[in-house]
């Protein structure tokens, strides 16, 4: 195939793996798919461990030229991390790009952040990516100057890089922890609204941003790709009690998180220990949703949010049988069905968010004046009054709501209350 052909088609590539993992190759797909690559072939070799040269043995990487050539691809992707020496001898071996499925994740970050704290974070990553992958190179680009004992101009160039990218992560940490007090002085505000906040949480694509779009009625952005959120964003909803509650989108987990990402998107992630209730949303139209349920939970769990109340809820239930639904509905009988897309299930979601929030709610009578009650309605939207009493110049209100609320209304009101 000609050079003019391949650039044609330079969003064609391969994927190679010697792991015996459908989902995660799937999975790369998809990731793939996000950056509008087409992949035309999946090859695995059975190993038990990677070449230590070119991840693949040298005869199978033989072969792979003669397919590349002929479909015009123009990247390799590898469902590993692969080391420096790797990538470089493929690279040279079949002469086309070559990257490892942390890398690919890390370029969809990259083109999904938007926000200053985002694009921070995604290039930390890349920098502690990159940092490691440096060791040795000096001595390769060494090899034709430098005597015994002395450092070659390749290793110089190559120190010098790396004090660079030391000097840029310590940069990227400090403008990171100036927003984290920031973010923790928005938390307080969010706090001091007194509003619970509910973190809508599951694997990337599972319709967190939809669902906020429906229960708040705002316009987010919603896209059928992988990671299309990676900032928190946080919603106003009104639940049918007339309270008001903080809904908080957040960025979607995955199988085989690049331990680089995780530590650069920490504190993004703890957001999720402030909340007052979890709904873990699942795409129930993917055949893989048990597995992608279970990588979920993991996730809250090395979060350590193990504690903090939860809701399963299945998504897209537009697009399932609904003989399945049955099944599962059976298996399942705590969980919520919903399509977010259609408007289906939200009413019986937010019955049931109602449900779970009065759980840590308390109750408490007020005796106040009659010209005292405006001070009760005008918290309208963090308390339910469930009684009232009017007796000559002063009504007797029972109040609903959260034990802190109580506590300061009891305060501003004057009112005994008992």
């Amino acid at each position: 195939m000609s050079q003019n052909n391949k650039e044609v088609r330079s969003n064609v590539a391969i994927i190679l793996t010697i792991r015996e993992d459908y989902l995660s190759v799937e999975e790369l797909q998809q990731l793939l798919n996000t950056l509008d690559i087409k992949v035309v072939q999946v090859i695995s070799q059975k190993r038990i461990e990677p070449d230590a040269r070119y991840y693949f043995g040298l005869g199978k990487i033989e072969k792979l030229k003669d397919f590349i050539n002929l479909n015009g691809v123009s990247l390799v992707v590898i469902d590993d991390e692969i080391t420096p020496v790797q990538a470089k001898n493929l690279e040279k071996q079949l002469g086309v790009v070559v990257k490892d499925r942390t890398q690919i994740i890390i370029d969809i970050f990259a083109r999904h952040a938007v926000t200053e704290e985002g694009k921070l974070q995604v290039e930390l990553a890349s920098l502690q990516y990159e940092l490691p992958r440096l060791v040795g190179r000096g001595k390769e680009l060494s090899r034709l100057g430098g005597g015994i004992g002395t450092r070659g101009p390749g290793e110089q160039e190559i120190e010098e890089k790396r004090r660079r990218i030391r000097e840029r992560i310590r940069t990227l940490r400090q403008k990171l922890v100036q927003i984290e007090k920031n973010r923790a002085q928005q938390r307080k505000l969010r706090l001091k609204s007194e509003l619970p906040m509910i973190s809508v949480v599951g694997y990337t694509n599972a319709g967190k941003s939809s669902l906020i779009r429906a229960l708040s009625g705002d316009d987010l952005f919603v896209a059928d790709k992988l990671f299309s959120t990676l900032a928190p964003v946080i919603r106003r909803v009104k639940l049918p009690t007339g309270r008001m509650a903080l809904f908080k989108d957040t960025v979607g987990f995955i199988r085989n998180v690049p331990h680089t990402l995780i530590k650069a998107f920490k504190s993004t992630l703890e957001e999720i220990l402030f909340s007052d209730l979890i709904v873990v949303l699942v795409d129930i139209s993917d055949e893989n949703f048990n597995e992608k349920l279970r990588s979920s939970l993991a996730v809250l769990e090395e979060l350590g949010a193990q504690s903090i109340p939860r809701i399963l809820v299945f998504n897209k239930i537009d697009r399932v049988p609904s003989y399945i639904l049955l099944n599962l509905s059976d298996a399942y009988p705590e969980a919520i069905f919903i399509s977010a897309l259609k408007g289906i299930g939200i009413q019986e979601l937010l019955k049931r968010l109602c449900e779970e929030i009065e759980k840590n709610e308390c109750e408490d009578l007020f005796a106040l004046k009659l010209e005292d009650l405006s001070l009760l309605l005008k918290e309208h939207e963090k308390i339910t009054i469930t009684e009232q009493v009017y007796r000559d110049n002063t009504v007797m209100v029972r109040i609903k709501a959260r034990p802190n609320v109580l506590q300061r209304l009891k305060q501003i009101t004057g009112g005994m209350s008992s």
